[in-house]
């Protein structure tokens, strides 16, 4: 009988179980850098999960750079040594859910940085993507209604512009769970989320401005009610 993923904890571990599976074979077989692994259907089958469990473990084991999927071609052990790689595999599956305070201190220094580096580095295509997720929070938020993930799209269109993909990466790793984490907390309430209009505006105008003083500034400003609520003393 195949697992099969009921909920987030399920699935995790699930996930963990496979990843420590795939270490296993690739030291069975004594798989090095640029050997290929079994396909999803024949690793789904070996361990008795659905093929997508296997995909969520590989590209996760992807993410870390410990494999390398090539379309039509195949999964392949990364450049990495085998001692390297078996420590990796064990902090990865260590690895626990983070906390809110924890993805709001991880959010506040990314977006820091990525809102200095747009300022630096947009261009007017990025200008037009900025301003357009700025309108359609402000849209939102005059008519009632809930405007998190246009709020988030904003500040997405803000680490797209700063040309780091490292960093535009992390916040789309991150993003899920924010946004899991604001609904759950009830973070935004009517009165932040207007005020909300205006701070956007703000950064967005430094970034046009190319100023990457002030863009950094304007977003420490817009973060400051997040920040005061995670670490208020009734949410500690």
């Amino acid at each position: 009988m195949k697992l099969e993923a009921i909920s987030v904890k399920d699935n995790q571990e699930v996930e963990n179980l496979l990843i420590g599976k795939i270490r296993d074979l690739i030291n069975f077989k004594n798989l090095e850098p640029g050997d290929k692994l079994p396909s999803e259907r024949m690793l789904a089958e070996k361990f008795e999960v659905t093929r997508s469990n296997v995909r969520d473990a590989i590209q996760k084991l992807e993410f870390f750079g410990l494999l390398k999927s090539i379309p039509q071609s195949g999964t392949f052990v990364a450049n990495i040594g085998v001692t390297a790689l078996n420590g990796m595999i064990e902090d990865i599956i260590r690895l626990d859910q983070p906390d809110f305070k924890s993805l709001v201190e991880t959010r506040i220094l990314l977006e820091l940085k990525t809102a200095s580096l747009a300022a630096t580095r947009r261009t007017e295509k990025d200008l037009e993507h900025m301003k357009a997720t700025l309108d359609a929070y402000r849209d939102k938020v005059v008519n009632n209604e809930d405007a998190v993930q246009e709020d988030l799209l904003f500040h997405l269109a803000i680490a797209k512009a700063s040309g780091n993909r490292t960093m535009n990466t992390l916040m789309l790793t991150i993003t899920p769970e924010i946004l899991t984490n604001f609904e759950k907390y009830h973070v935004c309430d009517e009165n932040q989320a207007f005020i909300g209009i205006q701070e956007h505006k703000d950064i967005y105008e430094a970034i046009k401005k190319q100023d990457p003083t002030l863009a950094k500034e304007k977003m420490k400003i817009h973060f400051k009610a997040l920040y005061q609520y995670c670490y208020s003393d009734e949410n500690k």
